[in-house]
């Protein structure tokens, strides 16, 4: 592509490519997309992007272009791909200055830099990390903004890459750059805080950012080093400014905020994967956070997030087992004793006592927000936020687990503090008394979560019967606090200290509390009439699992009880799913007898996957579910079940995750009745396919092809012919050496079959291509029989690779030259899949094909064994296909 007359009429495609009229848009993509492969297409775009005179817009559409660029055509191996003279003039001119004006620009460029850098740093690029490192230390503020913004991006890119050599290459560069990384920090911070100090904000937010960005960098070094230089002083310094200099409508505040948190996620990366690495830094650690989380210092100058961290960071030293001395003082490692050493100096009976006050009293209060939720939306509030790894970045979850950590490491110093928390709470609470109801909630909220470590000193009979059940009785409004928390409380109690003969007393306040008026009480308990089916139909499911086969004298009067039950729950469609479930268990226990629920099942199961009715939206998993079971347990084909399946097409679209259910139905219709199923259905379905295959995953490509092959399987003249506008698709991507091994191994599974069973239309089809490619046959057959020998290990299985080898063995009686001259490949691959499929017999000696079968056998089952379906003998009546048959013989 001539630069000068390219330049322009490419600066005019990008133009029309930004016009919100689409009839200017797609003829300038179109043209756009066809030059993707030109050689200077992509110099033109890098001259076009540098241009800070051109319009803003048409600059970041010349970027995307550019980066898309990168991952399609930059590697040697790829199609059309960049040649190294214009890699080599794209990399030094990426690299020439680093002066973008635009924000969102310049982090496009970085982001393709970096993608650059990915695949020829540093072997093909090892003047980039010099010249950013240069860059960087200059004077210019938005030079250096700009170069260390790339800096970064580059650091993030290599230090993703998982090969071993690529590991090494990158511990050896951040071993280069890590103590400049933390130079870098640190004169930006010194730069931020004189600069707030002089109240020069803009100033400020730009040497904040380069903070930022510094100890980003300083984090992906870290990743691949064990030596931490901890910045706990200006980390200290940060946050003190954050509270004191900088205010909540300042612009430095998010920045700042969101440097403080990723100092604290270096700390606890640190930690967590090189906690022996981190053991000097135990001591400053832990200072640094409960200072700021448990003592006056931290008021007024934290924030939540912070907090959460920080709490963790507590918490990963208490809990972490690489600083646990073993139990016998001999076997413990140094480093454990160290450790071990260091946390005991520092827990000392003071810090503990004001950590556990404070996590009570402080830290487990209910919020004035919280209490709004409450009032507002019951619901929500109800729903704990508990489980997974909430703890890690949610306030409260927090709280929770770091207390339990620290009650379990220390519980002989916490209990005695926790127990006089609750003594001084004793006896009625006063309503009118917000802070004494909040503090009550508080403390029980930490007797309940530390119910295991408190079993021994608390008499939970005894202060049930004389505390907490009076409690439950106060039916003030504002006592709800106190009620739910009480109700939760012995929740946490019952299965670790409870009388039984307190239970009547305790089921007869809980009857009075279903009627509590506030939902929050109320919300442990559901009344038993509203959900009774549900439990029943739970039970029945599981005794038809159970028994099996052995439901099928009893089924008479569930098969009346069912439908009336499907029609009066007609507005409760969990209850429907709950009948969904039932049914599929009963299904799988009747087998073939099955067939007598048609005239319920199959409306049912028409409902349930009909995507224009609204109970679809619940219904639909265990419908499809059902309708599979039906289907594999049918003796045989009727018009009803055939018609369901008009609801298929409308499913193959939404391309949810039950699409794969949605592929087992339609291999169970070919294998139930493959010739009426493909002469109704082929046509809409190869149609569905087609479209599919165009915006689908590899996966999906396989299940969708494996459909074919089970319909060339089942029925090889019907089903080439059905699904023949498939086919052309197979062939060129055999031809073309698809990537994806299971792809190119389904491929190469269904054009066996052809071939082998159908070789007419195999060599009608060769033909049709022959012409489309305007290739003469015998050389299109050649390609086709040389990638099918190249590509034979791509099959894994023994069935497909004897499949293939048949296939091309049925060439060899030809005279045709072609094939002659891959005699020796042929058999070759056909040697190797003998030596797949054939064993010795132990008691003759001799080998024999392990995959041949000649008749039908009924398996003998044991007793814990369930009996095959209809469809699993359909499946073993189909697979005495000819491949099958055919013994594979060895000389």
């Amino acid at each position: 592509m001539d630069m000068d007359s390219a330049s322009s009429v490419v600066l005019q495609a990008l133009t029309q490519a930004t016009s919100q009229d689409t009839a200017v848009l797609k003829p300038a993509e179109e043209q756009l997309r066809q030059w993707e492969t030109q050689p200077g297409f992509y110099s033109v775009l890098l001259n076009i992007f540098n241009n800070h005179m051109l319009d803003v817009n048409v600059r970041w559409l010349a970027v995307l272009y550019f980066k898309n660029g990168i991952d399609r055509y930059w590697r040697r191996v790829a199609p059309h791909a960049l040649s190294e003279e214009e890699k080599t003039s794209l990399r030094a001119g990426l690299i020439t200055n680093f002066n973008e004006p635009v924000n969102q620009i310049a982090t496009q460029i970085a982001v393709l830099i970096a993608k650059v850098a990915r695949l020829d740093c540093p072997r093909q690029w090892p003047e980039l990390i010099p010249i950013l490192l240069e860059s960087v230390k200059g004077q210019d503020g938005l030079q250096q903004h700009r170069a260390l913004l790339t800096f970064y991006h580059v650091t993030k890119t290599l230090a993703s890459k998982r090969l071993a050599q690529d590991r090494r290459l990158f511990q050896d560069l951040a071993s280069g750059i890590y103590s400049f990384a933390c130079s870098l920090w640190s004169h930006h911070t010194d730069c931020f805080l004189q600069q707030i100090y002089a109240r020069d904000e803009a100033t400020a937010l730009s040497s904040l950012e380069r903070t930022l960005l510094s100890l980003k960098v300083y984090d992906k070094c870290l990743s691949m080093l064990l030596n931490l230089l901890l910045l706990t002083n200006d980390a200290v310094w940060l946050i003190c400014v954050s509270g004191r200099q900088v205010g909540p409508d300042s612009t430095c505040r998010e920045k700042l905020e969101k440097t403080i948190i990723l100092y604290t996620k270096v700390l606890l990366d640190f930690l967590e994967y090189h906690p022996c690495a981190f053991i000097p830094l135990i001591q400053r650690s832990l200072e640094f956070a409960v200072s700021y989380v448990f003592t006056p210092a931290g008021e007024g100058v934290t924030f939540e997030r912070f907090i959460v961290q920080c709490m963790n960071l507590i918490k990963m030293i208490v809990k972490n087992d690489a600083y646990k001395p073993a139990k016998n003082i001999d076997d413990s490692k140094p480093e454990s004793l160290e450790a071990h050493k260091i946390k005991t100096a520092f827990f000392t009976h003071p810090t503990l006592t004001e950590i556990g006050r404070r996590l009570v009293s402080h830290y487990f209060l209910l919020t004035e927000e919280e209490l709004t939720m409450w009032e507002e939306d019951p619901e929500s509030f109800a729903v704990e936020e508990t489980g997974g790894d909430s703890w890690k970045y949610s306030l409260r979850p927090c709280t929770e687990v770091l207390f339990l950590d620290i009650f379990h490491n220390y519980s002989q110093t916490l209990t005695p503090v926790l127990l006089d928390m609750v003594q001084n709470l004793q006896g009625p609470t006063n309503v009118e008394d917000p802070v004494q109801l909040l503090m009550k909630d508080a403390v029980y909220n930490a007797v309940g979560l530390a119910a295991y470590e408190l079993f021994d000193n608390v008499d939970f009979d005894q202060w049930f019967k004389n505390q907490l059940l009076g409690e439950l009785q106060v039916s003030h409004h504002r006592y709800k606090l106190i009620r739910r928390r009480v109700i939760w409380l012995i929740g946490q109690w019952i299965s670790v200290k409870f009388k039984s003969d307190l239970r009547p007393l305790l089921y007869e306040v809980i009857l009075s509390l279903m009627q509590d008026p506030d939902l929050v009480v109320r919300q442990l308990f559901f009344v038993f009439s509203q959900f009774s089916p549900n439990l029943l139909l739970h039970v029945i499911s599981c005794v038809i699992e159970r028994v099996n086969i052995q439901i099928r004298p009893y089924v008479g009067c569930l098969v009346q009880y069912l439908p009336l039950l499907w029609k009066q729950s007609e507005e409760h469609n969990m209850l429907r799913c709950a009948i969904l479930t039932t049914l599929i268990h009963l299904v799988q226990g009747l087998g073939a007898e099955s067939k007598n629920l048609y005239p319920f099942l199959l409306p049912v199961i028409q409902l349930s996957t009909d995507v224009s009715q609204p109970p679809h939206v619940y219904l639909l998993e265990d419908g499809l579910e059902l309708w599979l079971v039906t289907l594999e347990n049918s003796p045989a084909v009727t018009p009803e079940l055939l018609r369901i399946f008009q609801n298929m097409s409308a499913l193959l679209e939404l391309s949810s995750e039950n699409v794969r259910t949605c592929f087992q139905i339609v291999n169970a219709y070919i294998y139930l009745s493959a010739t009426e199923f493909l002469q109704s259905y082929a046509e809409s379905l190869c149609r569905t396919f087609c479209d599919l295959l165009k915006d689908i995953t590899n996966e999906g490509q396989v299940q969708v092809l494996k459909v074919v092959e089970i319909a060339l399987k089942v029925s090889p003249i019907l089903g080439a012919h059905m699904f023949q506008p498939l086919l052309p698709a197979v062939f060129r991507g055999i031809v073309d050496g698809e990537r994806y091994p299971v792809v190119m191994s389904t491929y190469l599974g269904i054009m066996g079959r052809v071939l082998l069973q159908n070789s007419s239309f195999f060599f009608s089809l060769l033909t049709q291509m022959a012409s489309e490619s305007s290739q003469e046959m015998d050389q299109l057959l050649g390609s086709v029989i040389e990638m099918w020998v190249d590509r034979m290990d791509n099959i894994t299985q023994p069935e497909r690779r004897k499949l293939s080898s048949l296939a091309l063995l049925s060439l060899l009686p030809s005279d045709n030259s072609v094939i002659q001259d891959k005699f020796c490949g042929i058999i070759n691959i056909c040697l190797e899949a003998l030596h797949d499929v054939m064993t010795e017999d132990p008691e003759t000696g001799t080998f024999k094909d392990c995959m041949l079968m000649s008749h039908f056998e009924e398996p003998k089952l044991s007793d814990d064994e369930e009996p095959p379906t209809e469809q699993d003998k359909r499946k073993k009546l189909k697979n005495l296909y000819v491949c099958a048959r055919l013994r594979a013989r060895g000389s």
